[in-house]
């Protein structure tokens, strides 16, 4: 692990060496005198698990509000950060990237390496939203969280996670569909008379402190999974009461972690509190979490900065050199980890058949048939992805052209996020022939002649409408659209392709367009589940549920390229996602490590070389204002640990780069790398 961890330290030792310079001088703080390096006082622990949270409080601003704070289903990491931080897993990270012991002290796997088997702490209790404790935390909750997540009438974003690995957890999951699927429209769905048994699914509850896992094969990496939120517990009499309506408000979820959600009101505000029963309370400094609601958080936060009314704020690159030459009491950088990644996809089915959907498509004169003949179109796509500088487009969000080298990815799955046999992931041979494949104005040219000459007789209208799709309140992201129509428009010319700018709404973005189909060429990420090649083609997923109806529209399919073999389409594109999906099927049933990588590799170039997908970058580590010593928190290459603030402290005044650098070195040595 630590070997992985120390590849992934030399990129982000490259991003912080850089800085700029401009602007005017801001005023001195408050009280310079006062060290930087004294956190606050920690106030007495109180008899129930709230406290007074007046001696470290974490202020931030928030845009894009939550959908719920049901983490059994959730998917998003704007979703995901409230279950990070409210309820324990069995086992987490540290700071330096090791699994330790979490709510299970110990753990051991029998020696067909099929059945895990967890000792779980024994006095853990769930608390209510005012901090009283309501129930033990035992084996049970977890067997009850795993049936709720495989309920697929519960539409859990990330339910993959236990279908593909515990034994027994599809076709229970398949039997609970067909029975949904047979039933009138409108009768009510209950699964217990779907005819199954959550006794055949590979989760058990031995006694109240012994939990067991039967997974679907042999997956060395398989305690990594359980960080991530649909191996989270639920009290089961809570969930089964709630159903749906589970964390749709404060009091409608209990809590077993590091805090405790007081106050949730949508678009107004979110306060989480220290929960000082937990049994890891220790390890928890800051004592409360006040998030404010803004639109415009983005564009105020670094003026509430300086105003010492919030505590971090994103550096926008608009204005970093401007901070540096005068701010730079107040300026850090965060950290490049390997456990995102973003890439371009096309979009293989506008609206997701969803016919709301389909009608926006129309009323804006997107031309939804005509970009859907025309996308299918291997030429096509290789022309836009031949036109597609990502230097140029990646200049909004990291002007320093060394940084952009240092996090520009030829492969969806990241550099240095695992390796085999002392060769990391993305560079196996697999992965040779794509570089031939990213921006070059000669081959572009090359592409778009011959898709002219096969658009045309698949009867497309030229040019053919692309829908660049961004976040409206995510300024850089629009910035990088605007370059982005800019570079492929002069590329390849308007009389073949016209990018048309979309800024999607910041509230329930993932659900209110990438799910609905509301882009043509986007922007996407991924973020680890484990630690496993694996969980790179799961973007790409068929979802045999998703194509039951065209109104479900959470697929797991990032770009609905599914469902060019679900509906039977006949053309080239056709027969490279049959191979496609063949070979990642055929990648999961291998245990040995380097045959497995190397399998996946295989999958995953197929996507590059036949330009279903455009590699991007890992995001640079931004600058930003912050009082928080970013090395204190864990550190993992996947799973939601990276959310969490437990572990980290809140200091009396911002982190400079001085400080900064100090930190980081110290943090290196511990991890053995410098």
């Amino acid at each position: 692990m630590k070997k992985k961890i120390a590849l992934a330290l030399v990129m982000v030792l490259l991003l912080g060496v850089f800085a700029g310079c401009g602007g005017d001088k801001a005023p001195a703080p408050a009280d310079p005198e006062k060290p930087a390096e004294t956190p606050a006082e920690t106030p007495e622990e109180t008899q129930n698990a709230l406290g007074d949270s007046d001696a470290m409080v974490y202020r931030g601003l928030y845009s894009g509000e939550i959908s719920s704070m049901n983490y059994l289903i959730e998917g998003a990491t704007n979703e995901q950060t409230v279950g990070a931080n409210v309820i324990d897993t069995l086992v987490e990270y540290n700071s330096y990237g090791e699994l330790i012991p979490g709510l299970a002290e110990s753990w051991e796997v029998s020696d067909d390496g099929l059945t895990w088997t967890f000792h779980l702490r024994q006095g853990v209790k769930w608390f209510d939203y005012t901090g009283e404790p309501v129930a033990d935390v035992t084996a049970h909750d977890f067997v009850s969280g795993a049936k709720f997540v495989c309920d697929p009438e519960n539409g859990s974003a990330t339910d993959y996670m236990i279908l593909d690995f515990i034994e027994g957890a599809a076709e229970y999951y398949d039997t609970a569909s067909e029975y949904y699927a047979s039933l009138a429209e409108g009768a009510e769905m209950n699964i217990e008379d779907a005819g199954v048994d959550f006794e055949t699914v590979g989760v058990k509850a031995v006694d109240d402190y012994t939990l067991t896992y039967k997974t679907v094969d042999n997956y060395p990496f398989f305690p990594t999974c359980l960080t991530y939120v649909c191996y989270m517990p639920a009290y089961g009499p809570l969930l089964d009461e709630l159903g749906l309506d589970f964390g749709t408000s404060a009091d409608r979820m209990y809590y077993n972690g590091a805090y405790i959600v007081t106050q949730y009101e949508p678009q107004v505000t979110r306060v989480y509190e220290k929960n000082y029963l937990n049994w890891d309370a220790d390890n928890v400094h800051i004592t409360k979490l006040e998030y404010t609601y803004n639109p415009e958080s983005s564009t105020i936060a670094p003026t509430m900065v300086l105003r010492d009314e919030i505590d971090y704020s994103d550096i926008p690159n608009s204005i970093v050199d401007e901070w540096l030459a005068n701010y730079s009491e107040y300026v850090s950088k965060g950290r490049a980890v390997p456990d995102y990644s973003y890439f371009y996809t096309f979009n293989f089915r506008p609206g997701s058949a969803n016919p709301e959907r389909v009608q926006i498509w129309e009323d804006n004169g997107w031309e939804p048939e005509n970009w859907q003949k025309a996308v299918s179109n291997n030429n096509f796509r290789h022309a836009v992805m031949s036109a597609f500088d990502r230097d140029y487009s990646m200049y909004t969000l990291e002007p320093n052209a060394e940084i952009r080298k240092t996090v520009t990815q030829h492969s969806v799955t990241p550099m240095t996020f695992t390796g085999v046999d002392g060769t990391d992931y993305a560079q196996l041979p697999e992965f040779d022939n794509v570089h031939q494949y990213f921006f070059d104005v000669e081959k572009a040219a090359e592409y778009k002649e011959k898709a002219i000459e096969e658009l045309t007789a698949m009867g497309v209208s030229l040019p053919v409408k692309m829908v660049l799709s961004y976040r409206s309140d995510m300024s850089d992201w629009e910035e990088e659209c605007v370059l982005l129509k800019q570079q492929i428009e002069g590329v390849l010319g308007t009389d073949f392709i016209e990018c048309v700018l979309y800024g999607g709404p910041a509230d329930s973005f993932l659900s209110q367009v990438r799910r609905n189909g509301m882009f043509g060429f986007m922007r996407c990420n991924w973020g680890a589940d484990f630690e496993d090649p694996s969980t790179w083609a799961q973007p790409f997923a068929i979802d045999a549920n998703v194509r039951e109806s065209d109104n479900v529209v959470n697929a797991n399919s990032y770009n609905d390229m599914d469902y060019v073999i679900s509906e039977g389409i006949d053309n080239d594109t056709t027969e490279v996602l049959k191979a496609y999906y063949a070979k990642v099927d055929e990648a999961k049933t291998i245990s040995d490590t380097l045959p497995r990588y190397k399998a996946f590799a295989e999958a995953e170039a197929m996507l590059i070389e036949n330009a279903m997908v455009v590699p991007y970058f890992i995001y640079p580590a931004s600058y930003i204002a912050t009082r928080i010593n970013i090395f204190e928190g864990q550190y993992a290459p996947c799973g939601v640990s990276n959310l969490r603030y437990k572990g980290q402290k809140l200091y009396d005044e911002f982190i400079n780069m001085d400080q900064y650098n100090e930190r980081f070195d110290e943090w290196l040595d511990k991890m053995g790398v410098n």
